[in-house]
């Protein structure tokens, strides 16, 4: 599994997301190196469009305040 090239996480659709995070799930990357890269792309999307990204929260290993 690679990880797409020049993807915004700005205008990231909610099935981008998706492919994103079944790849961080999966954990098949050749190197550290594309996981990183993931997990950077679905954290800027945090940042930008909370709501696609509070699926896979577990991912960014980020507390959640239930409150």
């Amino acid at each position: 599994m690679s990880a797409p090239t020049q993807l915004d996480p700005r205008t990231m659709t909610a099935e981008q997301v998706a492919e994103v995070a079944a790849r961080l799930e999966a954990n098949a990357y050749p190197s550290v190196f594309g996981s990183l890269e993931d997990w950077h792309l679905l954290k800027a999307v945090a940042f930008h469009n909370p709501s696609l990204v509070e699926p896979y929260l577990h991912l960014l290993e980020l507390e959640v305040d239930d409150d």
